[in-house]
């Protein structure tokens, strides 16, 4: 579950939410201000002190300070399970230093988010050991685009995570039927529509806590709920 940039006492009161609901994983965005995202992980660390945690940094840090985030978590005894986007999406040597640095002295995998919009850019980010993981949406590669994307992924054994921007059930249900008729995501980050005020969808997949539900309707089995969009 994902928690945004917000102050400490605020993330440490969402972080208790989410682990009544029964989410171990959280995904924290980061990358504004780098003593304000370590005062944050002490916050959460103290109300769901087993959590594992995804940093998504959203392009917002330089190679140096994403490499000092990891050192002060070292030294709390946190460990990411992912660092996710941690320079700008064109910084390329940027983002081969920190994962070499993430990986070697931390066993830390770097994803590529915004750095791959393309198959072009996943050529790059494979060919040139830039990143460990490749993060896949569907609204941002296309369907055939994010199929061309997780084939070549795939062959050169590059680890893939499914993702989403701020979307429906619709667009949700989507990536997550394509997520578990390929099987082959380490990583699965479909939280978004729970982030949304009100639920627009009828039917559809059903959220049970960390559990995503499928049904056997045909297609999605979810529609908008037309009456009440404006």
């Amino acid at each position: 579950m994902q928690i945004p940039i917000v102050a400490p006492n605020e993330a440490a009161k969402l972080a208790a939410e989410y682990k009544e609901r029964g989410f171990n994983t959280l995904k924290l965005k980061v990358g504004k201000n780098l003593s304000s995202d370590i005062e944050v992980l002490k916050a959460i660390r103290l109300v769901h002190p087993d959590c594992l945690f995804i940093l998504d940094a959203n392009e917002g840090y330089t190679a140096n300070e994403a490499i000092e985030v990891l050192e002060k978590l070292n030294e709390m005894g946190v460990k990411p399970i992912l660092f996710e986007q941690p320079v700008h999406r064109d910084n390329w040597e940027g983002l081969r230093h920190v994962s070499q640095v993430a990986k070697g002295e931390y066993g830390v995998s770097v994803a590529a988010d915004e750095s791959c919009r393309s198959l072009e850019d996943a050529k790059r980010i494979i060919e040139g050991n830039l990143a460990h993981v490749i993060n896949i949406k569907l609204a941002k590669l296309g369907v055939l685009g994010a199929l061309d994307v997780i084939e070549v992924a795939r062959a050169a054994g590059t680890e893939l995570m499914i993702g989403g921007m701020v979307e429906t059930r619709l667009a949700m249900g989507f990536a997550g039927h394509l997520a578990a008729g390929l099987g082959c995501f380490k990583y699965i980050d479909l939280d978004t529509p729970l982030l949304l005020s009100e639920d627009p969808v009828l039917g559809g997949y059903e959220v049970t806590g960390a559990v995503y539900n499928f049904t056997d309707s045909s297609g999605q089995g979810g529609f908008l709920h037309w009456d009440g969009i404006c």
